[in-house]
């Protein structure tokens, strides 16, 4: 097809620019298919199961196969909780920025699409033109009134639609859609990542709070015992039945206790500062409610998905799976540069013209152009950006590859670490029983002198790791819950379904 213009009736350049609008040709490149997830049906070799920890701690169990409770943080049935989730999801600077990146990734896919159509414009002209003969008088000005019989003035002016159309004869357009649809499906899961890790960092920080709460009263029951121990001592003492020596072990060991409390005070000051930040406000306008563990609820019932299904919940598997996706859409945009393109351009005109002041009417013109562009030579370039896209997708590939052993790794640490937890705060429990016991009967003794100072001293010593212990090991086994949650995916999906609109 030439570039010079051709005048047909109207009618028929409507028709053939319809027909050729809905020519789709075919499409090159490969259709992207998820790729398998691992074979496994279960996330480690060795089966985990949770013995009871006994004491007054409750017992919890894996539920398999059960789908992650929306806003999954209630199981822990703390009103207070609730109500900080509800400010950190409402007021988070994190997810406002990825619900704003998301909107323009979806306004990126509309703009793409607009491809598909004929780009119509509104073309305006005018002409103004002056003819003298060599040997003839000149006007005395550039008016038509002003013309003699010499010269010759005539003006032209065109106004209509300037159409352009590219028929997308080998699917470039088509993947480019497809590549920017892919893009703006990973800032979806991008949102419901930054939705998880708030949510899941929230909760986090609030039994890190009820937790060194926990610690600090344990500190604090110790600090109370050393007290105690010293009455004792002094007392006796005072009867001149110890040496001093003993009264300035006693203080010695009241002393050094006592430096266990800063490091705790700060930890969760610190908690405390990053879920204000959590929850948009900086430390000065909000303090949190000061969590406790037992005004927390530990879930019973631990939801564990199955790895066939743990590859379409977490956000982050999802959004290395759209990336793999736009890069296997570009190498179809690379691929389809190597075909030639077609372009169309029908007009239609209204003219008007005067000449020597005389109106010559309006005229309808129309006319259809149209040109073929085929890659002849581009020095390597066409086939080295195919070549290129290509080494893309086997990188992405790699990436969402290592994105999911991280994800089956990062589960099986966690059902292992709850085990463990189980088994610590039973080993804990019974160590705090035994001490308390130990000391209070070394105390006992000592105070009717039966006992030596020393054996006091160890007996607290004993006690102050177990109460500690305990209360570290109870706290640890709220956070891995917490924890595997988070691994699982959360609600993230089923949040992201709800509030980021439909699909693009």
């Amino acid at each position: 097809m030439s570039d010079r213009a051709i005048r047909i009736p109207r009618h028929c350049a409507w028709f053939w620019l319809v027909a050729l609008s809905f020519t789709t040709g075919c499409i090159v490149g490969h259709n992207f298919e998820r790729p398998p997830g691992p074979a496994v049906a279960s996330y480690d070799a060795a089966p985990i199961s949770l013995p009871a920890p006994g004491g007054p701690d409750p017992a919890q169990h894996f539920v398999d196969g059960v789908a992650i409770a929306r806003q999954w943080w209630e199981l822990f049935r703390s009103p207070d909780l609730n109500e900080v989730l509800v400010l950190a999801i409402e007021a988070s600077p994190t997810l406002a920025s990825a619900r704003a990146t998301l909107a323009q990734a979806e306004e990126v896919v509309v703009a793409a699409r607009g491809a598909y159509y004929p780009q119509i414009d509104l073309a305006t002209t005018s002409n103004y033109q002056y003819n003298r003969s060599l040997n003839g008088e000149s006007p005395a000005s550039n008016s038509v009134a002003a013309t003699g019989r010499n010269s010759l003035v005539t003006s032209m002016f065109n106004v209509g639609p300037l159409v352009t159309y590219t028929p997308d004869l080998f699917g470039q357009t088509r993947r480019l859609v497809e590549e920017d649809v892919a893009l703006a499906e990973n800032q979806r899961y991008q949102l419901a990542a930054a939705y998880l890790t708030l949510t899941a960092d929230s909760v986090t920080q609030a039994v890190t709070i009820a937790s060194t709460v926990a610690q600090i009263e344990a500190v604090n029951n110790i600090i109370a015992a050393d007290e105690h121990n010293l009455d004792l001592v002094r007392i006796a003492f005072a009867a001149g039945s110890v040496a001093r020596t003993d009264v300035l072990s006693a203080e010695s060991q009241l002393a050094n206790d006592r430096t266990l409390l800063p490091p705790l005070q700060q930890q969760l000051s610190v908690a405390q500062h990053a879920l204000a930040v959590l929850v948009g406000k900086t430390p000065a306008e909000w303090t949190p409610p000061l969590f406790d563990l037992e005004g927390l609820t530990l879930p019973g019932e631990l939801p564990v998905t199955v790895p066939s299904q743990l590859v379409h919940d977490r956000p982050d598997i999802l959004s290395a799976e759209a990336q793999l996706h736009a890069a296997s859409a570009a190498i179809g945009v690379a691929t389809a540069q190597l075909y030639p393109s077609v372009t169309l351009s029908p007009s239609w005109t209204l003219q008007t013209a005067t000449v020597e002041g005389r109106f010559a009417g309006p005229d309808i013109a129309a006319s259809i152009a149209g040109s073929i562009l085929a890659p002849i030579f581009h020095g390597g370039t066409l086939e080295a950006q195919e070549r290129a896209a290509v080494d893309l997708y086997e990188a992405d590939l790699g990436v969402y590859r290592q994105t999911v052993l991280q994800a089956f790794g990062q589960v099986a640490d966690v059902l292992q670490g709850l085990q463990h937890d189980t088994e610590l705060l039973g080993a804990e429990s019974t160590a705090a029983t035994a001490s308390k016991a130990s000391l209070e009967l070394s105390q006992a003794a000592y105070a009717a002198g039966r006992g030596s100072l020393v054996q006091v001293l160890d007996a607290q010593r004993l006690y102050a790791q177990a109460l500690q212990g305990y209360a570290h090991a109870k706290g640890q086994r709220y956070l891995d819950s917490v924890l595997l949650f988070e691994a699982m995916g959360g609600d993230s999906r089923a949040w992201i379904e709800a509030n980021a609109g439909a699909q693009p």
